[in-house]
């Protein structure tokens, strides 16, 4: 066994350390660089958000005929969106909505489905600095939760979404259609909620093995009548029809195994993640 040094990159991620101000960055912006280049979006011109609000894309811009199967089966869809997926998964949380939406598409994309993936490769243009940062204070664990309203024009679900933070920085987000319709912004909400709140308590138990213990744990959302839904114990007629599921948080709110606390949007950090948002250069 050979001591290497400190660590400086890993699968591609640069790790960047800064020993006196006690913080760490980690980057992707080599591989992005490759990626653009890979699919000649290197010169493209950038763009603010990871997708615009004119893209309404649906399974009915797939192809239907052999003809346009055949005008597609010349374009690297698959292998674009396989590299957006490793960035979106190891430190780009930023393009994790819009990364969600094109892969639903896979199967049989279309131009206007392609064009949404250019338009992402255009946003990286423009971002591929951006990394993600950990450090300065105490290390807190929190979590951050947020929905839209039925945006998926074929199944008319609606995108739950979480970022939850360690020290600083991004350390677990999510960007997935919820199961179920949901009838309002409120059950939408709920639960997204519920889905956040499974994932920050298997991180409360995983430091808790690494010692690492602190005195509350805060999950922010911005709707107060999500919130209400979850510390009011009695079913409403609004209400009584969301699956037993997902009020299993009021059980956790019980215990006071965590605390969910107001938010104002502007300042919901998983806001990004059910929506196109221009991100700062730090996560």
């Amino acid at each position: 066994m050979k001591d290497m040094g400190a660590a400086k990159q890993i699968l591609g991620i640069r790790i960047v350390r800064d020993r006196k101000e006690k913080k760490l960055w980690l980057s992707q912006e080599h591989y992005v660089k490759r990626v653009l280049q890979r699919f000649q979006m290197e010169n493209a011109k950038a763009v603010k958000t990871p997708l615009a609000t004119h893209f309404k894309l649906s399974i009915e811009q797939s192809p239907f005929n052999e003809a346009e199967k055949s005008d597609m089966q010349r374009v690297p869809y698959a292998s674009a969106v396989g590299s957006l997926m490793y960035e979106m998964v190891c430190t780009r949380p930023d393009i994790a909505h819009a990364v969600g939406i094109v892969s639903r598409f896979l199967s049989n994309p279309g131009r206007e489905h392609w064009n949404a993936v250019k338009w992402i490769l255009k946003y990286l243009r423009g971002t591929t600095d951006l990394m993600l940062c950990f450090g300065g204070d105490k290390p807190i664990l929190m979590g951050y939760t947020d929905s839209d309203m039925a945006r998926d024009i074929d199944s008319r679900k609606s995108t739950s979404g979480y970022l939850i933070k360690f020290a600083g920085g991004a350390v677990v987000w999510q960007s997935r259609l919820q199961r179920c319709v949901a009838l309002s912004t409120t059950e939408a909400e709920f639960i997204a909620i519920t889905e956040a709140c499974k994932e920050l308590l298997w991180l409360k138990k995983f430091l808790r093995e690494l010692s690492f213990v602190q005195d509350k744990y805060l999950l922010f959302c911005d709707s107060q009548s999500a919130i209400h839904l979850g510390k009011n114990p009695t079913f409403h007629s609004r209400s009584k029809h969301i699956d037993v599921r997902y009020h299993w948080i009021r059980d956790v709110l019980d215990a006071r195994q965590l605390e969910l606390v107001k938010v104002h949007t502007d300042d919901n950090g998983a806001d990004m993640m059910t929506k196109a948002c221009i991100t700062k250069k730090q996560v």
